[in-house]
């Protein structure tokens, strides 16, 4: 025989009934069957309300019971034939009827006793059990409905213990008389010794059908409910969760008791005893698998089978040196919060036994401080103990699985894993058996760590990454379309997976957790709200997600100030705009630290020389202990590409105008021309081989005229071009005299730096560098003579786009 056991969202209308009476009729072909089933969906709920509504004289409770009584009403003409229907309606009235009694007796009271509440909460049960019984029969079951307050009793003064002598031989003389195929019980219910009516509490109809199992030896019991088993996580914060096909008693333990709710902890025991395998199923999907619940699983190689958690945790405090070495302290403690009815969930202690911390739920936690600071009284009294201090908005996540067991290294990759996003581990506690390792966290990180712990343990090796992007004008356009051709690669080769969480312009900005799609973002951003920098900052940190990453493709000295908020919560930063690294030395230290302090990566590879790998190279330099001598370096893209194209005959405007539209420039080419850009890049380079400048200490020689220099506009700096282009000719004919190319050169030598037009021979390496490319030299120690050599494209909305794409890249594979 089996036991069959249906929640409260099995049962939750007509149309689900009718699944469960299939299902039941399906398997009683087979053998026969108990069946449990929990209240229709919600109105447990909706009785509790009343009932306090009643107690508090509200006479809103009639409107509550009216949606209770058209509830099962609509039930019954749903699934009952109207020939049929006057019995069932009456009996279902009758029901309704003595509810309303209690109800209104309460209400003239002005008083809910907990006896009074138990009954009240019965209803559901009771009369979802009359109806399904009834609405099977009508599709040709061999069924009979049994009262579980008949056959299950509670020791009078306790929640939860059942007198198992007795209810075992109740039970096992129902089954002798029993002939039926299917019986079926509502669950919850159940009476005391003394014959009052109780209720088996929080998951008592999984109780209820655990108690039948154990009592007639059961083949095995399932539980039918709303989701296909127990999951790895829960599916409705991580999703890519998935069922979990066979865990052991001890892991579904676990597991219950840290939030999964599909199963409760006192459904497991009853079986446990019997060795009963326990079914989870889907009411909804009855092909799925589920999950099987056995005493041994053999065959799982994976050290953890599921991550789990507890919402709403408050933290209680005890210190003091009046704990040290004081024998019976602990009994004190405990005892205190046994006396209040107190469940402590989670206890982590020093060594030093100079402090202990429990983990409550967050509604006990004023009365926990009360009972303790008044038990403590005197040594609180005579400063060996402080007051008792709370922590609320916390929860507790746990890894749990059989495997874990002498499994070298997984506290490590959870606390790690776990700190890398920024999530704070407030208290620790492991048991012995290596069964669960448990961590107290901050509330509002529970998406966040549940998402980051599944990544790190079940998927394969499957990385998400989650971008908050600004900027997408030239470079920012070209990335998002690269991030959208490269998608299918990057999570075939490289397992990533790169979702575009937030995206904002200088207009607009706009949100979605679940990725905004990258073949419309344009219309999704004008439908946005209005942009702003630091509201931009505040939305990314208040969707905590993972793997976050800053990509600034601006060149907006507003944004590059909040680089360090960023980095301060842990997120990474990606830039192309200079302006940060090249601010005060104190701003670009402060930002190496943070992202050295909060395991942040800041990246900004395409500060220098867009697509190349300019600083990267550097930095293996310097870490594999070589020094930098010189650098010498032509890195303005948008120049080279100006004098590789001023020729004679050709107008010096003109050209500075076609490296604009190409992408080429600054939005404000006079950044570029003005020597300031190239500036910023050599000081970027000589700040990453160790050395503490500022902009100011840079010589600039500059090319331009003193007016072209003081334009207030981009116009009128186009405009000074035309009027000085006798001025330009002459620079460009005095380096055809010396049979020289114009480059624009930036130098970094004996700890100074300077930047300037200079006429290069044709035996230099900068002579054939063509088009908008750059190229840098490297002399160091291991590099004197025949220097290092970076060469390539520097330039173009294309390249630095890519420069930025490899840098998220690189986050993602660390």
């Amino acid at each position: 025989m089996n036991v069959l056991k249906f929640g409260g969202s099995s049962v939750a209308n007509a149309n689900t009934i009718e699944n469960v009476i299939t299902i039941i009729k399906n398997q009683s072909k087979k053998k026969p069957l108990y069946v449990v089933v929990s209240a229709m969906g919600g109105i447990t709920d909706l009785l509790l309300l009343a009932g306090k509504e009643a107690s508090e004289n509200n006479e809103n409770y009639k409107n509550t019971l009216a949606e209770i009584e058209k509830r099962h009403l609509d039930a019954v003409k749903t699934l009952i034939p109207v020939v049929s229907q006057s019995a069932v309606i009456s009996k279902v009235k009758s029901e309704l009827n003595a509810l309303e009694s209690l109800c209104e007796g309460v209400f003239l009271l002005s008083e809910l006793s907990e006896k009074t509440a138990a009954v009240i909460s019965s209803f559901g049960e009771l009369l979802s059990s009359y109806i399904i019984t009834e609405a099977a029969k009508v599709k040709g079951l061999d069924i009979e409905l049994k009262d579980s307050r008949d056959i299950i009793i509670k020791h009078v003064n306790s929640k939860t213990a059942i007198d198992y002598t007795e209810t075992n031989s109740r039970i096992k003389d129902f089954a002798k008389e029993n002939n039926h195929q299917v019986c079926l019980f509502p669950g919850f219910v159940a009476r005391t010794q003394d014959g009052e009516p109780t209720t088996l509490g929080r998951g008592g109809s999984d109780f209820t059908a655990a108690i039948l199992a154990a009592a007639i030896d059961a083949d095995e019991l399932q539980i039918w409910t709303d989701v296909s088993g127990m999951y790895t996580a829960n599916p409705k914060l991580v999703k890519q969760a998935k069922p979990v096909d066979h865990i052991s008693y001890q892991e579904a333990m676990e597991l219950s008791h840290f939030g999964a709710k599909v199963i409760y902890p006192p459904t497991i025991h009853p079986v446990l005893e019997k060795d009963i395998p326990i079914l989870i199923k889907n009411t909804f999907k009855p092909k799925d698998k589920g999950t099987l619940i056995t005493r041994t699983v053999s065959d799982r190689k994976k050290p953890v089978t599921g991550i789990s958690h507890i919402d709403d945790i408050s933290i209680i405090s005890l210190e003091g040196s009046g704990m040290v070495g004081i024998p019976g302290f602990s009994k004190r403690l405990f005892e205190a919060l046994f006396l209040e009815n107190i469940n402590v969930i989670l206890i982590t202690q020093a060594s030093s036994e100079h402090s202990i911390c429990l983990a409550i739920e967050a509604l006990d936690a004023e009365k926990a401080k009360t009972v303790l600071d008044n038990t403590f009284e005197f040594e609180i009294s005579k400063h060996k103990l402080e007051p008792v201090k709370i922590e609320n908005s916390n929860a507790i996540v746990a890894l749990v699985g059989d495997n874990m067991y002498h499994h070298q290294g997984l506290s490590g990759k959870m606390f790690s894993t776990l700190g890398k996003n920024n999530v704070n581990i407030r208290a620790i506690a492991q048991g012995a058996s290596e069964k669960n390792i448990s961590v107290v966290i901050e509330k509002k990180d529970i998406k966040k760590a549940l998402n980051t712990l599944h990544e790190r343990f079940f998927e394969v090796k499957t990385k998400q990454l989650n971008l908050f992007v600004t900027g997408v004008g030239n470079v920012g356009s070209k990335l998002l379309e690269q991030l959208e051709q490269q998608k299918k690669y990057l999570k075939d080769k490289l397992r990533l997976k790169i979702r575009v969480v937030g995206l904002s312009n200088s207009r607009k900005m706009v949100f979605d957790e679940n990725g905004i799609n990258l073949d419309s973002w344009e219309d999704v951003l004008k439908k946005g709200k209005k942009a702003n920098a630091l509201q931009f900052f505040e939305q990314a940190k208040e969707m905590n997600l993972r793997n976050s990453i800053f990509v600034d493709n601006t060149a907006n000295p507003d944004i590059a100030k909040i680089y360090k908020n960023y980095l301060a919560e842990s997120m990474a930063v990606v830039t192309c705009n200079k302006i940060a690294c090249a601010d005060e030395y104190s701003n670009y230290e402060e930002l190496q630290d943070l992202s050295r302090k909060f395991n942040a990566s800041f990246l900004y590879e395409t500060n220098v020389g867009a697509g190349l790998p300019i600083i990267d190279t550097l930095n293996n330099l310097i870490a594999s202990g070589d020094n930098i001598h010189k650098i010498q370096a032509v890195l303005s893209g948008s120049l080279n590409f100006v004098f590789n194209n001023y020729k004679e005959g050709t107008s010096f405007y003109d050209i500075v105008k076609q490296a604009q539209q190409e992408g080429y420039t600054e939005p404000d080419p006079k950044i570029d021309l003005s020597g300031v850009d190239v500036a910023r890049k050599i000081l970027i380079l000589a700040r990453e081989s160790g050395k503490v400048m500022e902009l100011d200490n840079i010589e600039n020689d500059s090319f331009l005229p003193q007016e072209c220099l003081n334009t207030a506009s981009v116009k009128d700096f186009f405009e000074s071009l035309k009027k000085y282009e006798n001025h330009f000719s002459d620079i460009l004919s005095e380096a055809d005299k010396k049979d020289c190319r114009l480059k624009y050169v930036a130098q970094y030598e004996n700890e100074k730096a300077k930047v300037g037009l200079q006429h290069i021979p044709s035996d230099h390496p900068f002579y054939n560098l063509e088009g908008s490319d750059n190229i840098v030299l490297f002399y160091t120690d291991r590099y004197p003579e025949q220097p290092l050599i970076v060469k390539g494209a520097g330039a173009g909305a294309d390249v630095t786009a890519s420069g930025i794409f490899a840098d998220i890249i690189r986050i993602g594979k660390k």
